[in-house]
């Protein structure tokens, strides 16, 4: 379940591909390529192209070259293969096999090299010049102010308010729900009824837990994540956790602590 901290760790495995010249590009799924982008489009426009940076902005992976930018999406089971190598062998809640007949997308490189998206569930995709602007600030970097801003705006529920990815780049269901659990606030409170002081404990908690979680290897390694299950308990107090749908996703929480 690729979130902020596996497209991070996507970025820094794709580096050695800076500086590369595109030769060839494979694009079989007509179903993979997003907005007004097509696979046709995409063999002729890139070849010949080097890429000349790479950036991460909450989920989305931008491989800019020296002609169109290359958006990435792994959805929930995509994962990025460098030079046949795979920087993260196996995605929570996804498949353990390594089919090749998954491979979705991909480029080959002059001289040396690819890259390759393998993607069980095609719920990922890719589109040239995709618009930036749809997006949130990315989550690792909003600072106090417009993080609460981004709060104050909304009735929803805070959990469905924080994976807004239109308002708030990069957070996904696993971290999330950690955060939340660190910061002791109820998930189905409406975003907008916070205090400052929970705004300001909230924004700490989402910091503190993409800098734990990421050092310890990724969204899954939450202090929650081994508890989140039918009749799970508390790693905290104990209580019973609660499970059930917010904003569209499973959602576990403590009815003890978090409020």
């Amino acid at each position: 379940m690729p979130e902020l901290l596996e497209i991070e760790t996507y970025r820094r495995a794709a580096e050695p591909v800076v500086g590369r010249r595109i030769a060839t590009v494979q694009a079989p799924d007509d179903w993979y390529t997003k907005g007004a982008t097509t696979p046709e489009e995409l063999r002729v426009v890139l070849p010949g192209r080097s890429v000349v940076g790479l950036r991460r902005i909450g989920k989305l992976l931008l491989l800019d070259t020296d002609g169109p930018v290359l958006g990435l999406r792994f959805g929930m089971t995509g994962r990025l293969l460098v030079d046949g190598g795979a920087s993260i062998e196996q995605l929570e809640y996804s498949s353990d096999r390594n089919d090749p007949a998954w491979d979705r997308f991909g480029l080959t490189f002059a001289g040396q090299g690819d890259l390759v998206i393998r993607d069980p569930r095609r719920l990922g995709g890719v589109e040239l010049d995709p618009d930036e602007s749809k997006l949130g600030p990315d989550a690792a970097s909003v600072t106090l102010k417009p993080f609460g801003a981004i709060l104050a705006s909304s009735t929803a529920p805070l959990k469905a308010r924080l994976m807004d990815q239109a308002r708030l780049a990069g957070m996904g269901n696993l971290l999330t729900d950690e955060a939340l659990w660190r910061a002791g606030l109820d998930p189905t409170r409406p975003a907008d009824s916070l205090a400052a002081d929970e705004v300001a404990r909230l924004h700490r908690a989402m910091r503190r837990t993409l800098d734990v979680l990421g050092r310890r290897g990724g969204s899954h390694t939450g202090d929650l994540q081994p508890a989140r299950e039918r009749g799970g308990r508390c790693p905290k107090d104990g209580e019973e956790l609660r499970r059930e749908d917010v904003g569209g996703r499973t959602t576990y929480w403590c009815p003890e602590h978090q409020a």
